[in-house]
């Protein structure tokens, strides 16, 4: 009797290790093709702000309070320029040429 309980909570333990894999998978995934790119924000006090915001090949910069979310300016392809995202290459390529600098 004892032998099916185990049994049963492996089972029970693997199906719920298999549940979050398949949760972070998403949400990896989700996150990497996703329409819409978080830039940047700054915030003005609780619950007000400003956002840049990507989607597509556009740039919106919004301002959100509370209550509503306002268009402000959009940005067409080349209009603005943004930092590139910095990888940890990146990053490891500044730090080793300014230790050779």
């Amino acid at each position: 009797m004892t032998q099916a309980y185990a049994q049963m909570a492996g089972a029970l333990i693997f199906v719920i290790i298999l549940i979050f894999a398949a949760g972070f998978l998403m949400r990896k995934k989700q996150n990497k093709f996703g329409l819409m790119e978080v830039i940047s924000y700054h915030s003005f006090g609780p619950k007000k702000g400003v956002a840049a915001l990507k989607v597509g090949t556009e740039v919106l910069i919004l301002g959100m309070t509370q209550n509503e979310m306002r268009l402000l300016r959009t940005f067409r392809n080349g209009e603005l320029e943004l930092p590139e995202n910095r990888t940890f290459q990146n990053k490891l390529q500044t730090i080793m040429k300014a230790k050779n600098n």
